[in-house]
């Protein structure tokens, strides 16, 4: 099933129909479900113009896990945009998993930005996987006492940096895009636990979308939360598959006058 919404866009298309993305989350591949994968990936392979994978790739991280998705993906002639997520990172082989990825078209941009030519219209995604930090209401990660909870605060600054680095990066192009495995924001992880939430994004993310105002953001890794949210005026979706209950989410984009808005 593909669940979307059509939106508005500045800019031109040199096709009759809508530039059309699609989106996803935590497919979590391997060896036993890469049949059922690619499957998914054949049913839009005739309607979509770029894909956009937001983490969790593989189940625990090995590259055989990456080979069996890239095979799933090898036969697309659309571009695949990609963020790593925490399943990815398990094994620790994130270079061996890229290399994987790379084989099969995916084109892994963690941390960093995409500048792609669609039918006429410029379509800017800048990316990173994001990490853990709260949210206010609940425990904040503080930088404060021991080196090593230190150590986790930073890694967190170094993903804000470089998302607000990718956003400056594509500034200029028709339809922007940010691309995390994080959530950026607690609205879509309302039906997660509160005790986890601390886990699942940080709102120190949220902070470079404010500034930039992208047209919308992506995450996955919220397996019970919410599709939709909002920082500001900008549109958030959690496109993990299990609160989808469907393969991808799907955006048409049309030509407009104004800025990209929703419809």
């Amino acid at each position: 099933m593909i669940r979307g919404i059509r939106m508005a866009m500045s800019g031109t298309s040199d096709a009759g129909r809508p530039i059309r993305i699609a989106a996803a989350g935590d497919v979590h591949c391997d060896e036993a479900s890469r049949d059922r994968i690619a499957e998914s990936f054949a049913a839009i392979a005739a309607d979509v113009d770029l894909i956009l994978l937001a983490g969790d790739l593989t189940t625990t991280g090995e590259p055989e896990q990456a080979t069996a998705l890239a095979s799933a993906c090898a036969r697309l002639d659309q571009p695949i945009l990609a963020v790593l997520g925490n399943h990815d990172w398990h094994a620790d082989r994130r270079d061996e998993l890229v290399a994987a990825l790379g084989d099969g078209g995916i084109d892994v941009i963690d941390p960093g930005s995409k500048v792609l030519e669609l039918r006429g219209t410029r379509i800017g995604v800048a990316a990173t996987k994001g990490f853990i930090g709260g949210f206010a209401g609940s425990s904040h990660l503080p930088d404060f006492g021991e080196p090593s909870l230190r150590r986790i605060y930073s890694e967190g600054s170094a993903e804000v940096e470089a998302l607000d680095r990718g956003l400056r990066e594509i500034a200029t192009c028709d339809l922007r895009v940010a691309l995390l495995h994080y959530s950026p924001t607690a609205d879509t992880l309302i039906g997660e636990p509160p005790g986890i939430q601390g886990y699942l994004g940080s709102d120190r993310l949220a902070a470079p979308i404010l500034e930039h105002e992208p047209d919308f953001a992506l995450h996955g890794h919220a397996h019970a939360g919410t599709i939709e949210g909002r920082i500001g005026s900008v549109p958030v979706y959690n496109v993990a598959v299990q609160v989808m209950e469907g393969d991808f989410w799907f955006f048409e984009l049309e030509p407009s006058e104004s800025s990209a808005t929703l419809h």
